[in-house]
């Protein structure tokens, strides 16, 4: 298996160019305008084409990127007025799992996301992104509160999966997963998930039962991760490429699946490349689908989520 990001390495180096060139100028006065312009288009072009035939463990890469944007990066560009909420009301804080009540547009909501976190520290605290049962629990207690006051739900999904480890299991890790899954389907107010990265297994399904199902360009959403598939079906994680392709975990196929909405799509060279753009975007599409959601009565709301999940993995055979 290839290093991670290796497909990146030839932007990189032009990218690495330019900016050799422009000291060389600056501590010069040398005119390096036209090699540098040439060498800007030879970085769009290559860019373009890259990212335009990107495979589906590329894209998973790109899904994990270390800077990519987070949950917290699109509160900050997307949501005024943000006062988070913690606790579950019987365990603790589980910090893979950011809510609070905030307001996107002129649309006041509930956010809920899950957050890897930045630096070492924060990343231990977050778990990695992989929420114990106390995160699912505090999720669904901030739904539940946000159905009472009527509020549109907005959920991040970016997780490798829920967290497996003895203590998470002793406290109802599946438990909390399944009566989330169960109760999100019957909340009565609009809700929208976004993947902003890694969708993984029940892990992402936690919070990922909605009216509207969005995805950035190159993020997945996978009944399992590539390597855990390519661990039980060939016990060799080395074969995740191979699983990644197979699983149809992309956005396009999972667009083709009638699994996601829409798919949103990323400035060039990844979210990570322009977070502002990106949330810019996103902020757009998901104010769309919140006033789409909202004008719907009520029965017409349940009733078109309880169909949507219902028709997933349907098949028809032909006479």
């Amino acid at each position: 298996m290839s290093k991670p990001f290796d497909f990146l390495d030839p932007l990189l180096e032009i990218e690495h160019k330019i900016r050799e060139l422009d000291q060389l100028a600056s501590e010069t006065g040398l005119g390096m305008d036209d090699e540098i312009l040439s060498l800007r288009h030879k970085l769009e072009v290559m860019t373009r084409k890259t990212f335009d035939n990107l495979n589906a463990w590329q894209r998973v890469q790109l899904s994990r990127h270390p800077a990519r944007p987070q949950t917290s990066d699109y509160i900050d560009h997307m949501v005024t007025d943000f006062v988070p909420l913690a606790g579950d009301r019987a365990f603790g804080d589980d910090e893979a799992i950011i809510c609070g009540l905030g307001t996107i547009g002129q649309t006041k909501v509930m956010v809920v996301g899950q957050q890897k976190g930045k630096d070492v520290h924060e990343r231990r605290r977050c778990n990695f992104g992989s929420p114990h049962p106390e995160g699912y629990r505090k999720a669904m207690h901030k739904m539940r509160l946000a159905e009472r006051f009527g509020l549109p739900i907005v959920a991040f999904i970016n997780t490798p999966g829920a967290f497996p480890g003895i203590g998470a299991e002793e406290r109802g890790q599946s438990i909390a997963i399944a009566e989330n899954i169960r109760d999100m389907s019957r909340l009565r107010v609009p809700v929208v998930c976004v993947v902003i990265g890694e969708g993984g297994s029940g892990g992402a399904l936690g919070i990922g039962v909605g009216d509207r199902i969005i995805t950035l360009e190159n993020s997945y959403y996978s009944v399992i991760s590539p390597e855990g598939c390519a661990a039980i079906l060939w016990k060799d994680g080395g074969k995740a490429p191979l699983a990644a392709e197979a699983l149809k975990l992309t956005s396009h196929a999972l667009k083709d699946l009638g699994i996601v909405d829409e798919i949103v799509q990323e400035p060039a060279g990844g979210a990570h490349r322009a977070p502002e753009t990106m949330a810019e975007r996103l902020r757009e599409v998901v104010l769309r689908h919140l006033h789409e959601l909202q004008a719907l009565p009520l029965e017409d709301l349940l009733e078109g989520r309880y169909q949507k999940f219902r028709t997933i993995g349907s098949w028809h055979e032909n006479a």
